[in-house]
């Protein structure tokens, strides 16, 4: 198993600030929008970006997903109408960023990563599948993009639908928040389907440690890497919305942000634990390996030193001097058996007195 790389796209050496680096490969954008306020919500499918003039309504909260970074023109056409910044929307195209929150005037952009348990046929493996999702939030407005199509936010959107709860009662801070709990809180189906794991990956390292187990715990530790690089700075972003660091953030949400810093201090416990348990489990499949190879080598140790008396003893009357007396004898050979016998039933039972075999 390779071990866990960073790749980032990256401009080349002495690029202008604010260049786009979009791979050939990358997802073509789609754009959503739902425009909502307290007495419900209109929602649509954008072709035209230049007709989202509802963002600006003072009275209408907008939300803006746009699912893919594959045509440079739109980006650099969704910048030009929100007046995103340069810096801003570079970041939000060349990932892996790092999460986090930084102000640009009066918009926030907050960086964070999205993880998802990837659909694989081999059930003895975990997979999973890491986002970068930036979310830039304005006084009536929040944009979210993403590097390719689907994500976790529908309870999000059924809750605006439905008018459920308090999201159409506050303004877009409240949306902004409401994303990203529910990208932190996706942490801990993945977390726990990770513990389930180790579980199983404990009894395999204690009764059955072979290579593949070692190649499943490669596996865990590099994911378990991957999730620790993600939460820690995760949880230090958040912290700084709950500090009141950004005047976007209103008061009211910030006692709900306080909720979702717990739950990154959580995920971002389990994921340290679960990758000293990696290390734990590492250590004893050594240890098991080991103490096999021991049991192994004490086995050959005893057969030989058992055999050695009887190999000497084997040794002497098979030489072929003339004037050796024993070799007339009517019973040397059955003499010679028994004493073989006795002495090799003799280091048996001293061994097993001693407890190096049977016990």
């Amino acid at each position: 198993m390779p071990l866990s790389r960073f790749k980032k796209r990256h401009t080349k050496v002495g690029a202008r600030p604010g260049t786009l680096v979009i791979p050939k490969d990358a997802a073509k954008p789609t754009i959503r929008s739902i425009h909502y306020h307290l007495g419900g919500c209109d929602e649509a499918d954008v072709v035209d970006i230049d007709n989202l003039h509802e963002t600006f309504k003072p009275d209408t909260v907008t939300w803006v997903d746009v699912q893919g970074f594959g045509d440079r023109k739109v980006m650099q056409k969704i910048g030009k109408v929100f007046g995103l910044h340069s810096l801003l929307l570079e970041d939000i195209v060349n990932v892996p960023q790092r999460p986090k929150t930084e102000p640009y005037g009066d918009q926030l952009l907050m960086v964070v990563r999205m993880v998802q348990l990837e659909k694989n046929e081999d059930t003895r493996s975990v997979g999973v599948d890491m986002e970068q999702i930036s979310i830039v939030l304005a006084k009536n407005y929040v944009i979210t993009f993403q590097e390719k199509h689907g994500d976790v936010l529908d309870p999000v959107r059924a809750r605006i639908r439905s008018g459920k709860g308090v999201i159409r009662t506050h303004g877009a801070d409240y949306l902004a928040y409401a994303i990203a709990d529910t990208i932190i809180d996706c942490y801990y189906p993945v977390l726990e389907s990770v513990g389930d794991k180790l579980e199983s990956l404990e009894n395999d390292v204690i009764h059955n440690p072979t290579p593949a187990v070692l190649q499943e715990l490669n596996a865990m530790k590099n994911q378990l890497i991957n999730l620790r690089r993600a939460i820690w700075p995760q949880r230090e972003a958040i912290n700084s919305l709950v500090r009141g660091d950004h005047n976007l953030m209103t008061e009211p949400v910030g006692v709900y942000l306080r909720d979702t810093y717990d739950h990154c201090i959580q995920t971002s416990e389990v994921a340290e634990m679960y990758r000293e348990m990696v290390t734990g489990l590492m250590n004893t499949y050594l240890s098991s390996i080991a103490n096999r190879t021991n049991e192994v080598m004490k086995v050959l140790t005893i057969m030989a030193s058992i055999f050695i008396p009887l190999t000497f003893m084997a040794g002497i009357y098979g030489m072929n001097f003339e004037h050796m007396p024993e070799l007339h004898y009517r019973y040397s050979y059955a003499i010679l058996w028994a004493a073989m016998l006795a002495v090799g039933g003799g280091m048996i039972a001293y061994f097993w007195k001693k407890g190096w075999i049977g016990k």
